[in-house]
C-alpha cells in the first residue's frame, strides 16, 4: 500500500497493524479494555515494543480475561514480574489487576464500551490531517477521558496514552487523508 501513514515505518508487524487494525472502530468492551491496558504498559516505551510482545502479554494475562485477572493475587504478580516476554513493571502489573476489577464494575453497571464511546457520541471522530506534524499527541477530549478514568481508579492513562488508545480503537480516525486506510476506516462507522 503506497501512501500509508509514515509512522508505521517498514517493519512487517507495524505495517500489518497499520493496515488491518489501527483506527478500526472497536465496540467490544473486553477488546477496548485490553488495548487500554496494553497502552498503559507502553508508557515510556514505543508501541512497537508492546506490539512485538502482545502475544506474550496475552499468554501471561490469561488472554486478557478481566474475570481471571481481577482475581490475581501476589503469586500472580510474582509470576508476571518474572516473565521475560512482557514488560516487567510492578506498578503497571498491579494497575492491570486493579483495572480488571474496575472494568467488571463498569461492565456490570453500564458497559465499558458504551461508557467510553459516549465521549464521541458513539461515532468515530473523523480528522483530515495531511501531514504527521498536524496530528496531536493529546486533545482536550483525551484529557477529559483521562481525568475521568483516573477518578474511577485507573492508572497509566494520561492524556497522551488515552489519545493513542482512541486512535488505535477507532474512536478517532487519524489516518492521513492520503493514506488509503483513511477512507476505508471512515466507512466502518456504525449507522
Amino acid at each position: 500500500m503506497s501512501d500509508r501513514c509514515p509512522w508505521c515505518g517498514t517493519e512487517d508487524i507495524y505495517i500489518q497493524y497499520h493496515d488491518t487494525e489501527w483506527g478500526v472502530p472497536e465496540y467490544d468492551s473486553r477488546a477496548l479494555w485490553e488495548k487500554l491496558i496494553l497502552d498503559g504498559f507502553q508508557a515510556g516505551l514505543s508501541w512497537i515494543t508492546i506490539l512485538k510482545k502482545r502475544d506474550a502479554f496475552r499468554a501471561a494475562f490469561d488472554d486478557f480475561s478481566p474475570e481471571k485477572i481481577a482475581a490475581y493475587g501476589s503469586a500472580d504478580e510474582e509470576r508476571l514480574l518474572a516473565d521475560p516476554g512482557i514488560v516487567r513493571h510492578g506498578g503497571k502489573i498491579r494497575s492491570a489487576i486493579r483495572s480488571a476489577q474496575l472494568y467488571l464494575e463498569i461492565e456490570a453497571r453500564e458497559g465499558f464500551a458504551p461508557l467510553l464511546w459516549s465521549y464521541v457520541d458513539g461515532q468515530p471522530l473523523q480528522n483530515h490531517w495531511s501531514r504527521m506534524d498536524q496530528v496531536p499527541a493529546k486533545t482536550d477530549l483525551s484529557t477529559q477521558v483521562s481525568k475521568d478514568l483516573k477518578k474511577m481508579g485507573f492508572n497509566f492513562c494520561g492524556p497522551t496514552i488515552v489519545y493513542a488508545w482512541m486512535q488505535a480503537t477507532g474512536m478517532v480516525n487519524d489516518h492521513l487523508v492520503d493514506c488509503p486506510r483513511h477512507a476505508e476506516v471512515a466507512a466502518l462507522r456504525r449507522g
